[in-house]
């Protein structure tokens, strides 16, 4: 296959992993320490509409994604208080949330703008626009190497390359600092943790607000970056869809940045339905190709990729023996 065609491909296809991989990253800090997290969706949308309003407002898209980093850390700490103070059904709240943030984002975004539910269009500083990075055009005509750092690497939005960014500084949390060791902790037994003198929802609190941020982030990214404003139900199930990656990559951070590439890829590949065609060599309905992000969702989910194991304090409220 010609790499003129295949690089536009892999362009997108990092575009497109980029909220999932804010969001998958997001749940690995909750769910690592033993909050499972449904409600990644809802984080997203609301601060994708939080990000779209005030970015329209300002005009300024840095404004925009504090904005929506300030909105998913309202709902991160509702669920944090629901699940960690209270001991309530952690998956029952997610799911809460989710409904909450659907319905409270159009009425906003209706009440505010009045057009449907959505922001209007966002112009100039009010997104985000794309990085050349240095050498990019000198590197262009190299075979290969040079069109991949052209074509690819280069012309991303900067919340792309803080994405990448944060997966190996979330490799290093986890694995090489002492809050990573504990975090991992308080997710396997955090009788142990408790019994060591450190505090079990002080952790999970924490990690709980690490995933409102970055939820946050994601949400920006989809209404200042990759669309241009906020509009009903944007997520789209993305939130799910980072769940299911976050599973197949046995909540592990790198493997969870391959698993979002390959969601984004087959999203990309339903850009480019005459590619799939070239290959399989028979026409291929276009909404089968939108729906296969959400097919490899399901077959995740229902096992067929090996079995995942959770933290084996995953889902349960902690509650400290007298």
């Amino acid at each position: 296959m010609d790499v003129g065609v295949i690089f536009p491909i892999l362009n997108t296809t990092i575009a497109f992993a980029t909220p999932l991989l804010l969001a998958c990253i997001a749940g690995l800090y909750s769910e690592r320490s033993g909050v499972f997290d449904i409600g990644l969706e809802g984080k997203m949308l609301v601060g994708a509409m939080c990000a779209g309003a005030v970015a329209f407002y300002t005009g300024s898209a840095w404004l925009g994604a504090l904005a929506a980093i300030a909105g998913s850390l309202v709902f991160a700490l509702i669920h944090g208080v629901t699940s960690i103070t209270f001991r309530g059904n952690q998956l029952i709240a997610g799911v809460a949330l989710n409904f909450l943030a659907s319905g409270m984002t159009v009425l906003v975004a209706q009440y505010l703008f009045g057009q449907g539910g959505r922001t209007p269009p966002l112009e100039g500083a009010a997104r985000f626009n794309p990085i050349t990075l240095p050498f990019a055009d000198a590197l262009k005509e190299v075979p290969v190497i040079g069109a991949f750092y052209h074509d690819v690497i280069s012309g991303q939005r900067i919340l792309v390359y803080a994405a990448f960014a944060i997966v190996a500084l979330t490799w290093w949390v986890l694995y090489r600092t002492r809050f990573g060791l504990r975090l991992r902790a308080v997710g396997e037994n955090p009788a142990a943790v408790d019994t060591a003198g450190v505090s079990v929802k002080g952790l999970r609190f924490s990690a709980v607000m690490i995933t409102g941020v970055l939820c946050g982030l994601a949400g920006a990214y989809m209404a200042t970056a990759l669309q241009a404003g906020f509009g009903k139900e944007m997520t789209a199930g993305r939130g799910y869809i980072a769940l299911a990656a976050l599973i197949f990559a046995k909540w592990r951070p790198i493997q969870a940045m391959y698993a979002c590439l390959l969601f984004g890829f087959f999203q990309a590949l339903a850009l480019r339905p005459d590619v799939v065609e070239s290959v399989v060599q028979f026409k291929v309905p276009v909404p089968f190709l939108d729906a296969l992000p959400y097919i490899l969702t399901v077959l995740v989910l229902a096992g067929f990729v090996g079995k995942a194991i959770p933290p084996r304090a995953g889902g349960e409220p902690y509650v400290k023996e007298r």
